[in-house]
């Protein structure tokens, strides 16, 4: 797609942009340290590198606007889809739609809990983003289980269960859905490519942890929230809609934010059906539940994506990607190295990136590069507590901190890891033969 519009030539005012973007990302980085809000941080980055594009020079000021619409054209296709998909989250939540998920999950067995729990969470992960899933699950773990320690580890199961489970399909995290949203993958293939591979990575780890629950738990007095009226119904609304995004994108060619907007619409006009006789259910209405949406990740988005496409529109993304290509000759040792570095950087910002350094032309729509890059960037995450926004959950609902979670998860996150991008290397010829 960029190879449509020219980049800016490589000069000092790039090298300039790169620098401005690598101390707001490092801000980013340490926000629990300098506690600046990585929102906050990621849009003054973000103009601070448009605004020294925008300096050069030796281009016009129509060059440089008509780069920047096209990089906001691709950037506003993903805030839209993500408003979208927050709100319907919402909706259910405010309807306590999710608490009809733990009515069922109450399990005293350790083992049967260790393997739904995981299921549960890798399949309902696909579905929803990986921080609603994370969050719906730990509080569940919470309710049930008494011993501290047990609930840190199946904590750490979710996070490894809610990362693997959103790599698999084009909306059930959000770097995937760059690359579906940008045309790097399409919804069958990275299905029916991914979903072996992850189940796969997902019992590996399950297995690890296995060996460490035996006997029952000593279970509370478990209370779980009623559903408000019509939770029940707006659970299973909310999780066709957002099933069927990626299907209304295959059926109209249209831009996948325009099915997230067509599920968001028909929940909207739903629920106030529902509840437009009863004062008392106010609270239920879109119009009530739109303050609750977390606007501050849309932002740290807008910033984190809009900077990276000015080191795009700079050229120096492109040098990198050489750079790599130079050094990294096995055709998946940069998928494999991206999904390493994921651990540590968010996988979203990695991805879009790694969308501005290779195009369509060198790597076509669902080559085996762009699905490793679902899979590791996905699975990566997991590998450390701050990799991915499910481990900061984990962290903030559990106080788990760093150390803890590197000696007694990490190493499993590992295995999950290898294990599924080892499988997907052997099954992908026999899985694309037969598709």
């Amino acid at each position: 797609m960029m190879d449509d519009i020219n980049v800016i030539e490589i000069t000092h005012h790039a090298y300039a942009v790169m620098i401005v973007f690598l101390l707001g990302y490092t801000a980013i980085v340490v926000e629990q340290f300098i506690k600046f809000n990585k929102s906050a941080t990621a849009l003054l980055m973000a103009i601070a590198c448009w605004t020294i594009l925008f300096l050069e020079p030796a281009e016009s000021v129509e060059k440089h606007l008509y780069i920047f619409t096209f990089q906001m054209f691709k950037v506003s296709q993903v805030l839209f889809f993500l408003i979208g998909a927050l709100t319907i989250v919402e909706i259910i939540n405010a309807h306590h739609g999710f608490s009809i998920i733990t009515q069922k999950l109450v399990i005293p067995s350790k083992r049967l809990m260790l393997w739904t729990t995981g299921f549960v969470t890798f399949f309902l992960s696909s579905v929803l983003d990986n921080l609603t899933t994370t969050v719906v699950m730990i509080s569940l773990i919470a309710k049930i289980v008494e011993a501290r320690e047990e609930r840190m580890i199946l904590g750490g199961v979710i996070v490894i269960a809610a990362n693997v489970g959103g790599a698999w399909t084009p909306i059930g995290d959000v770097a995937t859905t760059l690359l579906w949203i940008y045309g790097q993958v399409s919804t069958l293939a990275i299905v029916r490519d991914l979903f072996l591979p992850s189940i796969l990575g997902l019992v590996t780890s399950l297995l690890w942890f296995s060996v460490q629950f035996k006997g029952e738990f000593n279970t509370k007095e478990i209370t779980i929230a009623k559903t408000e009226p019509g939770g029940t119904t707006v659970l299973i609304l909310g999780m066709c809609s957002l099933i069927f995004v990626p299907i209304f994108k295959v059926m109209t060619d249209l831009p996948p934010f325009m099915g997230m907007m067509l599920g968001l619409g028909v929940m909207w006009i739903v629920t106030d059906l529902m509840h437009y006789k009863y004062r008392e259910r106010d609270h239920l209405r879109v119009i009530s539940i739109l303050p609750k949406v977390d606007v501050s990740i849309i932002l740290f988005y807008l910033g984190v994506l809009l900077g990276i496409n000015a080191l795009e529109s700079a050229g120096l993304l492109k040098s990198l990607s050489e750079s790599l290509s130079g050094y990294l000759r096995f055709p998946l040792a940069i998928p494999v190295l991206i999904g390493l570095v994921s651990s540590v950087i968010d996988n979203a910002s990695l991805v879009a990136a790694t969308i501005g350094m290779y195009d369509l032309k060198l790597y076509g729509m669902d080559s085996t590069f762009w699905q490793a890059i679902a899979y590791c960037t996905g699975t990566g995450g997991s590998i450390l507590i701050v990799g991915s926004a499910a481990g900061v959950a984990l962290m903030a609902l559990e106080k788990v901190d760093f150390m803890w979670y590197t000696k007694k998860i990490t190493v499993p996150a590992l295995l999950t890891y290898f294990v599924g991008i080892g499988a997907y290397m052997l099954l992908s010829p026999l899985t694309r033969m037969l598709g």
